[in-house]
Order: structure tokens, then C-alpha cells, then sequence
């Protein structure tokens, strides 16, 4: 009786202590810093689903979400700063030196050397399908905490292209493993899948502490789940909101706003491998007859401007200094006519040589105001007589790889580097990666030319208003508006700005 007594009171204890730890356990749980974020801006259809800033455009979550940083970045003005780097020397037309912060380390905590930003860079060349022709690097020679960048040619906007989110610095050492890459942010990839990235403090971070434990970014690409998120108190904060769900969120005892203007058009491509569209009578009524003013003013509730040219009015070679097409229903339909495009069987629809002119328009629905610039297309059309077939899939690479578009229309950041030249070299030139309407002219290829080897400032800002100017001459683009950038947060959220560039969102000044 004596050892059962012993034993009761053994098991009692032990559960008490156990009890006890599990009390604990909870406790620290609940201390622990959480931040949850909704965003529309990750998934595979944006071509960010991963942190290896080498591949596609995952270096924008590789900056965006903590991970990593670049040796320079933009300021609130879209100038270029030092970030990793401390200083820098313009050798002459073709070298320059960069001198990195002593300070600096990766979340393994080895220390960022020449040598590590040398591999790092080198890797990225070898492996971008954009960073060989922006950066034009010949060769890159390390020696202690010091890089010497010399170029196959003049490179002028160098340092606003290593501020690209492609060039955050990675420990080449450490590889990838599971789409997880070692940066030097203040936060540390955990898991990393198609919908979501787990974080954690990076203790061994350089800078100012981080101050959240956890993070979890979440891709919700859907508007209104999104938005009952945030109303549901699920997330922390959000990006990408539907713009008609913003005003349920100005409640200042619930809720904050941060907003910005950026760079981010939506634009749509015509492709020249159509025949209709290689007259540019018929190019030009497509584009006259689509109301980007009632788009952005209804559709997108006011939160964006109407677009000129690919560039905002707010920089100094944006749109308010050329001139495109104006919205003109009339004009648009004596184009066609001037065209031989005419209803002839009385159904609405123009047609030439008995053929009715159809198009087909592509674009994605991930950035949710793409399928609604569609439709107002489709209806906009309608009215001179074109019939347009929308196709918006977020499996739209498949139908770009196989040329089953005529328009295609998506969203983009024309000056992610505060320079015109990202935008003409990934879009317009013969080499461009995003050339997806095939547009190829002369001069503008000589422009280009000109602009790859100009140093000056305002000599590149008038060669950028001619390049411009060029492009809306010729119709190779419809621009429908800029837009307005909104991160939406709970009242308690602190250090979530908005940025011009649509780089940095999570940071170390991030606390709840």
C-alpha cells in the first residue's frame, strides 16, 4: 500500500510538472511577435515565387520580404543611395569602384566580402535572362571589401541596375536549398512554397534589430478574400486590395492606410505578326477608342492617373511631356474606314475581305484590375465595331510561348531603377525580353544606342522623351493608366510604408 501511495503520488507531481512546462510553453508562444500578410503580388503567375534573386524576378521577395538587400537602393525621390555598399568611385566611362560597408554579414553569419559580392554577382549574370544586358559586366575584380566593376561598354545607369532587385547579395556558398537563399536582411526564409513565406528574426542581422519574431507573407490573389481577410482580422496588414474595397477600411480606430505613386502601368502590346494590327490606321483606333479616363476613374475608384506614355507624369521624362492618342469614338472609326474595315452585313462588327476583324486579347488575373481593363476594352471596342476575345488566365505563358494573341495587356513598373532605360531594354529593342508584340524600329534602336553610352543627366532625360514619343507615334502600345499603391494595416502596425520603387515593404522598422 505504501508503494502505491509513493507511486500515486509520483505520477501526481510529474503531471503537475508537466502541466506546468506546458503552461510555459503557451506563454512564450503568446509573447512571440507575429506578422501576418496578405498580398496579391506573390505567386508563380508573378514570377516571384522563390528568393533566388537570379531567377525571373523572385529577387523582388527576396527584397520585398527582408530576405536580402542590394548594394545600392532608391530613396523616396528614386534616387540611388548606398545600402550594402559605402561609397563608390567612377573610375572613367567603363570602371568603377564600389567599396561595401564593413559591418555587413549574412544571416549565417559569415561576413560579406569583395569576394562574396564578386561570386554573387557573377552568378547572376550567368543565370538572368535580364541582369547580362543591363549591367554589361565585362569583368569584376575583388580585393578585400572592394569590388571593381569594369564594363564591355559604357554603362551609365550601373548603379540604379544593382539596385534591381536581382542583385541582392546571396551567399553563394550556402547555394539554394528548397527555394530558400541565404541574404542579409533582417529576416530569414524558413519555408518558402507557391502561396506562402515563413520568416524569422535574422539574429545575426547588421543593422537596426528586427523586431518581429515571425512573419508570414500569404499570396491571396482573390480581391474579396482578401479583403474579408483583413475585415476578419486574419492578416496584419495587405497589398493589393481591391481599390473598391479601400473605403471600408478608413475607420482611423481600427485601421491605416499607407499610400504611394509608382511607376506600375498597365499597358497592352500589339502584336505585329497579326495582320490587322501591322496597319497602324487600325492600331491607332484601338487605342483612341478605349477610355482609359472612365478606367481609372471608375474601375480603379480614382486610385491611379490615366497613362500617356509608360512613364508617370511625376518624373521628369514622363508623360506630361509627350503627346499619344486621344479618346476619340469617331476618329477611331474613320481610322478603319481609311482602312477598309465596314460592317457590310449590318451585325456590328467591321470586316475586310469578308473577314470580320476579331482579336484576340490575353492578360492574367492575378492583378485583379487586368480583367477589368478587358472588359472595358471588349465593350470599348464593341462601340467602332471590333470584336474582341478575352482570354485572362494565369496561364497565360503557355499562349505567349505558342503566339495565340494578337493584344496583350499586363501590369509593370517601367522605372523600378529611377532610370528610362530599364523599360526601353526589356520592352521595345530587337534583343528585349518582354518584346512580346514583336515592335522593331530603326531609329529606335539607334536611340537606345545613344542612350546605353550617356552619362549626362538631361541628355538622358531628352533622349528617353524621344524614345517615348517614338513608341506612341508608331502605336506599338496601348497605355491605360498608372497606379496608386495602397498597403492597408491594422492600427497597432508600425514602420509598413509604401514605396515609389514597390521594393521595400518588410523591414526592420516593422513592429506591431
Amino acid at each position: 500500500m505504501k508503494k502505491i501511495i509513493m507511486l500515486c503520488l509520483f505520477v501526481f507531481i510529474a503531471g503537475l510538472l508537466m502541466s506546468g512546462c506546458g503552461s510555459n510553453d503557451k506563454q512564450v508562444n503568446e509573447k512571440e511577435k507575429v506578422f501576418r500578410y496578405g498580398t496579391m503580388a506573390y505567386g508563380p503567375a508573378m514570377e516571384n515565387a522563390g528568393t533566388n534573386p537570379h531567377d525571373t524576378y523572385y529577387g523582388w521577395s527576396t527584397v520585398r520580404y527582408g530576405i536580402g538587400e542590394t548594394l545600392f537602393k532608391f530613396n523616396n525621390q528614386m534616387e540611388v543611395e548606398p545600402w550594402l555598399a559605402e561609397s563608390y568611385k567612377q573610375i572613367d566611362d567603363d570602371t568603377v569602384q564600389i567599396n561595401l560597408r564593413n559591418d555587413i554579414t549574412f544571416s549565417n553569419g559569415k561576413k560579406v566580402t569583395g569576394n562574396a559580392v564578386k561570386a554573387c554577382l557573377e552568378d547572376l549574370i550567368a543565370k538572368n535572362d535580364r541582369a547580362p544586358g543591363d549591367l554589361k559586366i565585362k569583368t569584376i575584380e575583388a580585393a578585400g571589401q572592394s569590388i571593381t566593376i569594369t564594363s564591355k561598354e559604357k554603362a551609365p545607369a550601373l548603379l540604379n541596375y544593382l539596385a534591381d532587385p536581382y542583385g541582392a547579395i546571396i551567399d553563394m556558398e550556402s547555394g539554394e536549398k528548397d527555394r530558400i537563399v541565404v541574404g542579409t536582411g533582417p529576416y530569414v526564409a524558413e519555408k518558402v512554397t507557391d502561396t506562402e513565406i515563413d520568416l524569422v528574426k535574422n539574429t545575426n542581422y547588421w543593422g537596426e534589430a528586427p523586431k518581429l519574431d515571425r512573419i508570414v507573407v500569404k499570396s491571396i490573389t482573390d480581391g474579396d478574400t482578401l479583403t474579408m481577410a483583413m475585415q476578419n482580422g486574419e492578416i496584419d496588414a495587405a497589398q493589393g486590395l481591391p481599390y473598391a474595397s479601400l473605403d471600408l477600411f478608413k475607420d482611423e480606430n481600427k485601421y491605416k492606410i499607407s499610400s504611394t505613386n509608382t511607376s506600375r502601368v498597365y499597358q497592352a502590346a500589339f502584336n505585329y505578326k497579326t495582320e490587322a494590327l501591322k496597319d497602324l490606321r487600325v492600331r491607332k483606333a484601338i487605342s483612341m477608342a478605349i477610355d482609359k479616363d472612365g478606367f481609372t476613374r471608375v474601375l480603379l475608384h480614382g486610385n491611379g492617373t490615366p497613362a500617356v506614355g509608360p512613364f508617370p507624369g511625376n518624373m521628369s521624362f514622363g508623360g506630361d511631356v509627350v503627346s499619344g492618342q486621344p479618346y476619340n469614338i469617331e476618329e477611331a472609326k474613320k481610322l478603319l474606314q481609311e482602312a477598309n474595315y465596314i460592317d457590310t452585313d449590318g451585325d456590328g462588327y467591321v470586316e475586310k475581305d469578308g473577314k470580320t476583324l476579331e482579336l484576340r486579347w490575353l492578360t492574367y488575373t492575378s492583378r485583379q484590375e487586368l480583367p477589368l481593363l478587358a472588359e472595358s476594352a471588349q465593350a470599348s471596342l464593341k462601340k467602332i465595331g471590333v470584336k474582341l476575345i478575352v482570354n485572362a488566365t494565369d496561364n497565360y505563358k503557355s499562349f505567349l510561348k505558342r503566339g495565340e494573341y494578337d493584344i496583350y495587356a499586363k501590369a509593370f513598373v517601367t522605372a523600378p531603377t529611377g532610370d528610362p532605360e530599364y523599360y526601353f531594354t526589356t520592352h521595345v529593342l530587337d534583343h528585349s525580353a518582354y518584346n512580346h508584340g514583336f515592335y522593331h524600329n530603326d531609329n529606335m534602336e539607334v536611340m537606345a544606342e545613344e542612350l546605353r553610352n550617356t552619362f549626362d543627366k538631361d541628355k538622358r532625360t531628352k533622349l528617353a522623351i524621344r524614345m517615348q514619343q517614338q513608341l506612341l507615334d508608331d502605336c506599338a502600345f496601348f497605355y491605360a493608366a498608372h497606379l496608386k499603391m495602397s498597403f492597408v494595416m491594422k492600427k497597432n502596425v508600425m514602420g509598413f510604408q509604401a514605396h515609389p520603387s514597390d521594393y521595400y515593404e518588410i523591414t526592420s522598422a516593422l513592429d506591431i
